[in-house]
């Protein structure tokens, strides 16, 4: 299989949905020890603090993975890897711009959910209908990248299937 081939709509949101799985951990994880640090008695004490923690040790699991083979485990579960647009290996700082500008799938629905005072149902509405823009610009890309690849100029590539020693395929 080409290194060039893009991944298909399916397979970068079932890898995501397996990421957001494998955060879960990774995030509680993280959360506890802050908590347990700093002593945090209720979840409004030092909210604003756990947020930034959290973001950082977000930006610190994707830029180092991104950085060091171009894959977390659920991309190399589902084959998909991150290189520059050029094919060439993300540097850390390269990887954590790509981490920044993939926020643009929330923030922008937020901050017009927050501006406009929504509540209740509305506070997911603005969120999603901003997630179901940026995901369709993919089709306006002639590589069918995502507008923060672009931005970043990088792409997801699809990793060959090798075959093991019984025959039985393993991703590279």
């Amino acid at each position: 299989m080409n290194a060039t081939v893009t991944p298909s709509l399916r397979v970068r949101f079932a890898c995501m949905v397996y990421e957001a799985m494998l955060l879960f951990g990774v995030l509680f994880v993280a959360g506890w020890l802050f908590s347990t640090l700093l002593e945090q008695r209720n979840a409004l004490y030092l909210r604003d603090a756990l947020q930034v923690w959290l973001l950082l040790v977000l930006a610190l699991y994707f830029a180092w993975f991104w950085s060091h083979g171009g894959q977390t485990l659920a991309m190399r579960t589902w084959r998909v890897r991150v290189e520059r647009a050029d094919g060439g290996n993300l540097g850390f700082v390269h990887a954590l711009l790509r981490y920044a500008l993939a926020w643009l799938w929330f923030v922008p629905g937020l901050v017009l959910a927050r501006l406009s005072g929504a509540s209740g149902w509305m506070l997911l509405l603005f969120p999603a209908v901003n997630m179901a823009a940026w995901a369709a610009l993919v089709w306006l890309d002639p590589q069918r990248q995502f507008l923060h690849d672009r931005l970043a100029r990088t792409r997801l590539v699809r990793t060959p299937l090798l075959l093991g020693k019984r025959g039985k395929g393993v991703a590279v």
